[in-house]
């Protein structure tokens, strides 16, 4: 049957019916009493034509007499028509294989059995017949072939050609006895010849008997004697070259179809492995029809010859022939039931013959086959021996690629199992004598590759495919067939989807119970046990001597009958991520030695010892060297870019361009490029940065190999390297980064392991391997590191802008994008770093800025503008704002390294270099904010944005107001120069928003009130002039100190800062004082000026605070306030000591001056006047007597006492200081 004719069950149209009263669903429905069984048949392929009417024979016809059709052939009887057995009796061996190749879709998960409807029924009749079962069995995934292992036939051919000698000494030990085989009996054809005669009357339309020429009747005795006893085996596999080999597979094997994995491209599929057609070991499917039969919830598949007729009241019957004083018993009712459930067929004809004279024709329903007189059974317990039988052999036999014998001897009831191929290693015969070992492991290796290519393929069954395509490399000799080994390999490799590790992969799958199948054979059981009785006796007193060599044993066919007596096991395996990667690996290193051994032509290069690791090297970079990286990076490009051509020549090691090792290395190379990749993904993650830059440059080295041997690259395979190429950059990124640890990188780098060598030594037969060295050394110079990443992204961006990748990688080009602009960032911060450290060293020496300070700054801007280039180019707002940032940050180093330096070494006045590069710092910081739009699109950004704004525009006011250009401005332009600066820090200052950086801008706002108070104070006791300008400077000056005493108080941690502004208040009224001319104003001024001296007892008492225990003071300051224009982290004594020398003459003139002008008022003082007189008197004395000497502590604390004492009892500080 050629493989144009077979009908799959992917087109309905060839699913075929032909029960007229199945169920909507295909399901036939059998009762019988209480016993209920289910049974759906569905024909996957049919040779037969559409049914037709059967004839029916006249009453006293003659069957002994020849048809005028007979022997001639005919599509309505299929194989019936043929011989005259009217069927055949015996199956192929492989007719269980031929199947399978034609429905492959079926095989491994959806199908329980594969077989012959003879054999199927044989094993359902077990507990009921004593005649014998020999059957071998193979596993293919969850499925089961069952194939009739005729021994006696196999040892007719043994001892012809001397193989299987070992299995005919076994199985002589086995029955106690030498084998002896017997011709049937004249009668026995005799009765075959009439059966055929029946048929050919049944389809012939006239039904008369017609005289047949004599050499017709010859062939026909001829055929009788040989029919059932020719030679259905297939020659040994013995060949002694691999084109032999070759040609004993099954030609009709479907090769692996890369095309159809999603990481494969179409145009790099394998080659056929096998042509079309040839069939040298014949195994085809000749069955009439093939059915899909579901028996309960078992579902088989069964090849049937049975013929079917129909037509008028009956469209679907099958025929019988009986004779009439021979009774039906339960193995003939068991026998026609089952071969009408398989086929689908509600009735039977039988017709009865004497001495084949045609008595009578009688109808039968298939559901009342059970219950016929003499033939009772019971459906339920059929169901029940065929879930057992097929628990028994699913448990059993669990090794893929072995061949199990399933044996009962004649007459007894134990029923054996033995592994043939275990038994066959034990006897040191080679296992290509096993006629099995091939077509298993063809069969294996198409399962596997149908199940991968199927979509809808469940990850559940990875476990089943590795296991098939394992099993199909153990069965292979590597020099006879090494592309399929080299291809199982590859697809043992590409079943770990490498894209997708979030879930563990297991080995194994739960098993479905057991099945059956049909096939079509008048003949009955009774006649079988009389013919098998006569071929050869079996003595049962050994039974038992060799059940040690056998798998499993059913003690008593009984025990089939007992529901759910047999269970099934499956066991699971499930891999982590780095041991599916290593696995991958290993099957790739395997496939690469495979696809080698059959390359003819040797290598031009030395042999390489694969126990010779070959070193990664690192190199120790100069400046020199990180310059000429440009150069060197030429070569990235060149090796990644696309090409059209294709090779025309051999490659590197004599390999044959569009040769199947061609293709077959292709895809390792990728794969293991693939596997690498993984793996260095996975290292980054864990902060193994010398690991991750060992994997990715082996990945690339694999790269490297395939484009040797390739002359144009796929678009999904430079998207992949372009993936390659972005990690490789983060990996040096992060080397750049860490570069503290390089000894321990360093080390991880160096490490190989063996599988890592000789895979690298594969690539060298094809490659130098040396395309990506530069990208993937492991440099000691950071800025190498920098400059290499770099490289890599911008090698990765350039081919996805490419037109071959211009509409295919939008989505990895925004990623690359992204990672350019981060690169290009950090080689900004890392230029403008270096050159901030410059400045810190040339601190104290007067120098102008020198060349390579400038050089630092251009490198820096340049690759900050790239960066925010790359980030406007994917819309990126927060990242550009963190960009212009740095720029702003870059202006303010500009600025400070253009700070003038006097002969005296001391800071010169505010220059116009200084001021231009903040006023631009200040402008990239506004447009940062306008890049963001609002707080609300990313707070954290915005904030740092702000306070960087904030602090520009105040240490900007600072160093003018500090190093005011005197020389350059006038004195009125630079304080509204400052005061407008000052006021846009301040109102950069959010002092309402709860966060970090609150206290920091507190602290800041607390100081510019107190620089600019200071200023207005200074401006009212120099000025000379307008009084409003005068007065006006005097109401701005008690402004901004009143505030910046409040926000000083509220921070509680700047003790000295509310000391200093406190003191300068009291001087500055103080010097008010000074300029009046009644005592009683001037009383009244010094009053408040005490007032506001009494508010230093709060500083104070921080102070003391400080002093008592420094560590608490620490504990819950933010840490932010270690930063610039933040309080010290620790109490500055020296500056306390400062501000104590003038708190105590200031507290000591005005206690003076008050006591002074109290006590000289002409007026009347009162009780309460004269009271306060008396303290002012007290603390004053107090305060002359006190010890200069004593610890700074103990004076602190004499001040808080004093100024507590000075306190009023009705006013409060707070109001003290709004009226003041």
């Amino acid at each position: 049957m050629s493989s144009q004719d077979k009908k799959t069950d992917s087109d309905p149209r060839h699913e075929e019916d032909q029960s007229s009263t199945a169920s909507e669903d295909n399901k036939q429905v059998i009762c019988l009493g209480n016993n209920e069984v289910k049974s759906r048949a569905v024909v996957k392929y049919s040779a037969a034509p559409p049914s037709s009417s059967y004839a029916l024979l006249q009453e006293k016809t003659d069957l002994k007499l020849p048809p005028a059709n007979w022997l001639r052939e005919n599509t309505q009887l299929g194989t019936a028509g043929t011989t005259v057995l009217g069927s055949s009796r015996k199956s192929k061996p492989f007719s269980s294989f031929g199947m399978a190749y034609d429905f492959i879709d079926c095989i491994g998960d959806d199908v329980d059995v594969v077989s012959d409807s003879e054999n199927i029924k044989k094993l359902l009749k077990i507990p009921y017949s004593k005649s014998h079962v020999s059957m071998a069995v193979h596993r293919v995934g969850s499925t089961l072939l069952l194939d009739e292992l005729d021994i006696q036939e196999l040892f007719m051919r043994s001892s012809q050609t001397g193989d299987w000698t070992w299995l005919k000494e076994f199985y002589q030990r086995l029955i106690d006895q030498k084998w002896q085989r017997k011709k049937k009996s004249k009668e026995h054809w005799n009765e075959k010849a009439i059966l055929s005669k029946f048929l050919y009357y049944s389809i012939n339309s006239d039904g008369t008997a017609v005289p047949v020429p004599s050499d017709t009747e010859q062939a026909a005795e001829e055929g009788c004697g040989t029919a059932a006893e020719g030679s259905s085996w297939p020659a040994t596999f013995n060949s002694s070259t691999a084109e032999s080999e070759e040609s004993a597979i099954p030609k009709e094997v479907d090769t692996y179809a890369l095309g159809h994995v999603s990481s494969v491209p179409k145009e790099q599929n394998l080659p056929t492995l096998f042509n079309e057609g040839e069939n040298s070991q014949d195994l085809r499917n000749d069955f009439v029809r093939n059915i899909l039969w579901t028996f309960e919830d078992i579902h088989m598949l069964v090849g049937s010859n049975m013929p079917i007729f129909g037509g008028g009241r009956y469209p679907a019957v099958s025929l019988r022939l009986r004779d009439n004083n021979k009774p039906i018993n339960v193995l003939t009712g068991i026998d026609y039931w089952l071969d009408n459930l398989m086929c689908n067929v509600p009735e039977l004809v039988m017709c009865f013959h004497v001495n084949g004279i045609v008595q009578k024709y009688e109808m039968i329903k298939t559901e009342d086959i059970p219950d016929l007189e003499n033939s009772t059974f019971s459906t339920r317990v059929v169901k029940d021996i065929a879930q057992n039988i097929l628990s028994f052999l699913k448990s059993n036999c669990t090794k893929e690629g072995h061949t199990y014998w399933l044996f009962k001897a004649s007459g007894s009831d134990i029923v054996k199992l033995y592994d043939l191929t275990t038994l066959c290693e034990e006897a040191a015969e080679e296992k290509c004598q096993n006629p099995f070992t091939l077509p298993v492991a063809v069969l294996l290796y198409k399962v596997a590759s149908n199940m991968i290519l199927k979509k809808s393929q469940n990850r559940k069954n990875y476990g089943t495919i590795r296991t098939l395509l394992l099993n199909c490399i153990k069965l292979l000799d590597e020099e006879r067939h090494p592309q399929i080994i080299a291809s199982a390999h590859y697809m043992l490799a590409e079943l770990f989807q490498l894209d997708d590790v979030s879930e563990d992969e297991g080995n194994g799958e739960s098993l479905r119970g057991g099945g059956s199948e049909d096939s079509y054979s008048d003949e009955e059981e009774e006649e079988e046990e009389e013919e098998e009785d006569e071929s050869c006796s079996y003595s049962t007193s050994s039974e038992l001597q060799d059940d040690s060599k056998a798998v499993a044993i059913i003690r008593s066919v009984g025990e089939l009958s007992v529901p759910e007596k047999y269970k099934n096991v499956c066991e699971c395996t499930f891999f982590h991520l780095e041991e599916k990667c290593r696995l991958v690996l290993s099957y790739v290193l395997k496939g690469l030695k495979a696809v080698d051994s059959s390359i003819k032509k040797e290598s031009d290069l030395p042999a390489a010892d694969p126990s010779t690791p070959i070193p990664l090297k690192y190199e120790e970079r100069s400046q020199n060297g990180a310059r000429d990286v440009e150069q060197d990076i030429a070569l990235l490009l060149d090796r990644v870019g696309p090409c059209n051509e294709e090779l025309k020549v051999p490659t590197r090691s004599g390999m044959l361009p569009g040769t199947w090792q061609h293709r077959m290395k292709l895809q390792l190379f990728l794969k293991a490029s693939k596997a690498y990749y993984v793996l260095s993904d996975a290292a980054t993650n864990l902060l193994k940065y010398g690991r991750a830059l060992r994997y990715i440059k082996l990945a690339l080295q694999c790269h490297d190999a395939y484009c040797s041997i390739n002359g144009g690259l796929h678009p999904q395979v430079l998207l992949f390297h372009c993936q390659c190429l972005s990690l490789c950059g983060d990996v040096q990124l992060m080397l750049a980064q860490n570069a503290s640890n390089r000894a321990a990188y360093l080390e991880e780098y160096n490490y190989q392991t063996k599988d890592d060598q000789e895979i690298l030594h594969c690539l060298h037969r094809e490659s130098s391997c040396q395309a990506f060295s530069m990208a993937t050394d492991l440099a000691s110079d950071p800025e190498y590191q920098l400059i290499v990443s770099s490289k890599c992204y911008e090698a990765a961006h350039d081919l996805l802008t490419s037109g071959v990748l211009k509409d295919l990688g939008q989505e990895q080009l925004g990623q690359v994008l992204k990672r350019l602009g981060n690169i290009r960032n950090e080689m900004g911060v890392f230029y403008m770093n270096q050159a901030a450290a410059m400045q810190v060293e040339k601190q104290g020496v007067r120098r102008s800025v020198c060349m390579a300070e400038q050089e630092l700054w251009k490198k820096s801007f340049s690759c900050f503008e790239k960066g925010m280039q790359d980030f406007n180019a994917i819309s990126d707002s927060v990242n550009t704002a963190l960009l212009l940032c740095n720029i702003g940050r870059l202006m303010r180093i500009c600025a400070q390294a253009h700070c003038v330096t006097t002969s005296e070494h001391s800071r010169g006045e505010f220059s116009p270099e200084e001021a231009l590069y903040y006023n631009k710092a200040i402008d990239y910081y506004q447009r940062a904010l306008k890049s963001l739009g609002c707080r609300e699109s990313h707070s954290a950004v915005w904030d740092s944005v702000n306070w960087e704004l904030s602090t520009t525009y105040f240490t900007l006011a600072t160093l003018l107001q500090d190093y005011a250009p005197l020389s350059r401005k006038a004195q009125e332009q630079i304080e509204r120069e400052v005061t407008e600066t000052m006021m846009k820090s301040l109102r950069f200052c959010d002092l309402q928003t709860e966060s970090a950086r609150q206290p920091l801008y507190q602290y800041r706002a607390a100081t510019i009130h107190h620089r600019l108070a200071s200023m207005y104070h200074s401006c009212y006791r120099n000025q000379v002039g307008d009084e409003s300008d005068r007065k006006q400077h005097r109401a701005l000056a008690e402004q901004h100190y009143s505030k910046a005493v409040r926000l000083f108080i509220s921070l509680s941690d700047a003790p000295c800062e509310l000391l200093r502004t406190l003191l300068e208040r009291v001087a500055f009224a103080e010097f008010t004082m000074a300029g009046q001319n009644s005592s009683a104003v001037k009383l009244k001024t010094l009053t408040g000026a005490l007032e506001i001296m009494c508010e230093t007892r709060h500083a104070f008492k921080l102070i003391h605070k400080e002093l008592l225990d420094p560590l608490d003071e620490n504990s819950d300051k933010p840490e932010e306030l270690h930063s610039d224009s933040s309080p010290s982290s620790e109490l500055n004594t020296e500056e306390v000591v400062k501000l104590i020398g003038v708190f105590e003459p200031s507290f000591s003139f005005l206690l003076l001056q008050l006591i002074k002008l109290s006590t000289a008022s002409k007026r009347k003082v009162s009780g309460k006047e004269e009271e306060q007189v008396k303290i002012y008197k007290n603390v004053y004395s107090r305060f002359l007597r006190a010890e200069k000497s004593v610890p700074l502590i103990q004076r602190v604390s004499l001040f808080t006492e004093l100024l507590d004492q000075l306190k009023t009892p009705t006013g409060s500080d707070e109001a003290r200081s709004s009226s003041s």
